[in-house]
């Protein structure tokens, strides 16, 4: 066992992990944040996306011990004082969701899109999501939310 100590969502977590344990894991089974979906397990749809030190990572592919000392965000610390994040709202006004599933990895993706790229256009939306699968919306509406998101900053 290995002891781990993160900031997960502004509180610090810790926890005694086998070395092998993934993130994705940790967060979900060790610390009950939910909100990280396991869609694939091969590292390909992306709905284990969170945020480590500030960019978008997928959960399934580091190890709990890898993130030691790490800030991590999830889907759930993104609302700040009761009000969601732009994204959030975004893909509420915009249904940018229709199951639900890949929304949460899509969100966190798009916040390090923006991040980079403030004004992105549809193309650079479309690529900047490319690593996160929806499997039922065809992605219009996920643009139109990440483009509301941008236009609200």
């Amino acid at each position: 066992m290995a002891q781990v100590s993160m900031t997960v969502n502004n509180k610090v977590r810790k926890g005694n992990v086998d070395p092998r344990v993934l993130l994705v894991h940790f967060l979900r089974e060790h610390l009950r944040l939910t909100g990280t979906h396991i869609g694939c397990d091969t590292s390909q749809c992306g709905a284990c996306t969170v945020l480590i030190d500030g960019r978008s990572a997928k959960s399934c592919t580091i190890f709990a011990v890898q993130v030691d000392g790490s800030a991590i965000t999830t889907i759930e610390g993104l609302a700040q004082d009761g009000r969601l994040h732009p994204l959030q709202e975004g893909f509420w006004e915009e249904h940018g969701l229709q199951c639900g599933y890949c929304t949460p990895g899509m969100i966190m993706a798009a916040v390090t899109l923006l991040q980079d790229n403030p004004t992105p256009s549809e193309r650079e939306i479309r690529e900047g999501i490319s690593g996160n699968f929806c499997r039922c919306t065809g992605y219009q509406h996920i643009v139109n939310a990440i483009q509301h998101a941008a236009n609200k900053r």
